[in-house]
């Protein structure tokens, strides 16, 4: 069985991040035929489009590794109403020079977590205008806007709540079945 490849992009440094453990969830709820590869986006440097012509060697291993996804899932923390400058810094530097974006037409999902109780919402919103620019068909519906709660993640890094584990599988099979569709 082939495997399905998918390059999760993590908007937080942070070293115990709410968002990287979403990330874990939700691989651990994948089907067995789907990998799940957190890319690193702490050494790229700031974009500059000066840097276009002679991009730097973490900027081209992350355009080889979204390259090499069948799809993005994109797992952002809400700063300032907005997405981590981090993650925006990331999304430029793979979409540059012009024309040669590594992200064009890979199928995506966006998900995220705050201890807000409005979750991620507006980052959420931020990250979709820019997805949507940059030619990547995302995933709509069901949104994921989760608030950071104490039973939310097990010591494993599995969902730990039921109701919690029940809705995301739910995200989990609609998001295997968007990206098997965009690889047909």
């Amino acid at each position: 069985m082939a495997q399905t490849r998918i390059a999760v992009i993590v908007g937080s440094l942070r070293k115990d991040s709410f968002n990287h453990k979403l990330a874990l969830a939700l691989a651990h709820l994948a089907p067995s035929d789907f990998t799940f590869e957190t890319l690193r986006i702490d050494d790229l440097p700031l974009y500059n489009q000066d840097d276009d012509g002679n991009q730097s060697a973490p900027v081209k291993r992350l355009k080889t590794e979204i390259a090499a996804a069948d799809g993005l899932l994109f797992v952002t923390p809400e700063y300032n109403r907005s997405i981590p400058g981090v993650l925006k810094n990331a999304i430029d530097q793979a979409s540059r020079p012009y024309g040669q974006s590594a992200w064009a037409g890979k199928p995506a999902g966006v998900v995220g977590i705050s201890v807000g109780a409005i979750g991620t919402a507006l980052a959420q919103q931020h990250l979709r205008n820019i997805l949507a620019y940059l030619d990547v068909p995302t995933m709509g519906a069901p949104e994921v806007f989760l608030q950071a709660k104490d039973d939310l993640f097990d010591d494993k890094g599995h969902v730990g709540n039921e109701g919690s584990k029940k809705f995301l599988q739910g995200w989990m099979d609609k998001y295997v079945a968007w990206v098997k569709s965009h690889s047909a």
